[in-house]
């Protein structure tokens, strides 16, 4: 029988990842373990709340270049494995997994028809929460998936489909499957670039998608900039990474936007402020 991990890389967002806690607490939904990666958070690393019972939290500082996305992802994997995890399930601290998602990721990692691929759920972007906060319970009278990304109905599997949108929020893989990508490069530092990056590579050793229409997740509100100018920096940094391994620019809306605004200079070069 197969050990699920889900793995959560944690900011802040304390009230987001305790309502994603008591989401993987409902009956029937609890993983085998749940790795949070704190990073530069010794507030939660220090925390005792009751909802967080039985989290495996470990700890990782921040760098001059921001927070190190990839590198936190690639400690919560492997805390998991040295757990004994086989199925590692990635979900963004903002997303709450809906009745029967991580069970549904399990239960594709265990078919052999999609256990060597990437396995990705569809996710609904939920408008701000009401007095009292969201209903675990209605959370489904909500869904609504991201329409540019494939979201097969409930018990459905659609195979396939271009690696460009995978994306990091909710996603889960066997842990045979992650050895042969080796993980997020964590040359990436901050936001932007990498998830992309590890979907290319994925792409070049031949493992394909398969977006399971069960792991549904819902991504709590909160306020965001479009496109993110608090992380130009961080953006100018990886992209032009991801332009120098790949040949190509990741991004684009936002980049494109940085340029109308005259924010940032784009060239074979790589990227900079204008």
């Amino acid at each position: 029988m197969s050990r699920t991990a889900v793995i959560t890389i944690v900011h802040g967002r304390r009230d987001h990842l305790l309502l994603q806690r008591r989401a993987l607490d409902r009956a029937g939904e609890r993983p085998h373990l749940h790795i949070v990666v704190a990073m530069d958070d010794e507030d939660l690393v220090r925390s005792t709340a009751p909802e967080l019972e039985g989290v495996h939290v470990v700890s990782l500082g921040s760098t001059d270049h921001g927070l190190p996305l990839a590198r936190a992802r690639n400690l919560g994997a492997a805390t998991a494995r040295a757990l004994g995890a086989d199925v590692l399930a990635f979900l963004d601290v903002d997303c709450v997994p809906g009745q029967g998602a991580v069970a549904a990721y399990a239960r594709a990692a265990a078919d052999p028809e999609l256990a060597d691929r990437l396995l990705c759920g569809p996710v609904t972007y939920l408008t701000p929460a009401p007095d009292g906060g969201y209903d675990l319970d209605r959370l489904e009278e909500a869904d609504a998936p991201h329409p540019a990304r494939p979201a097969p109905a409930p018990g459905e599997v659609s195979l396939g489909g271009a690696h460009e949108l995978f994306w990091s929020l909710s996603f889960a893989l066997t842990v045979p499957t992650w050895s042969r990508l080796g993980g997020f490069s964590e040359e990436y530092v901050g936001y932007g670039g990498e998830d992309t990056d590890f979907a290319y590579r994925a792409r070049d050793a031949g493992v394909e998608l398969a977006w399971i229409g069960s792991a549904r997740a819902y991504h709590q509100h909160h306020p965001v900039s479009s496109p993110p100018f608090e992380h130009l920096d961080e953006i100018i940094r990886n992209a032009t990474i991801f332009h120098r391994v790949w040949g190509t620019w990741p991004m684009t809306g936002w980049l494109d936007r940085f340029e109308e605004l005259g924010l940032v200079v784009r060239s074979e070069a790589g990227l900079f402020r204008a």
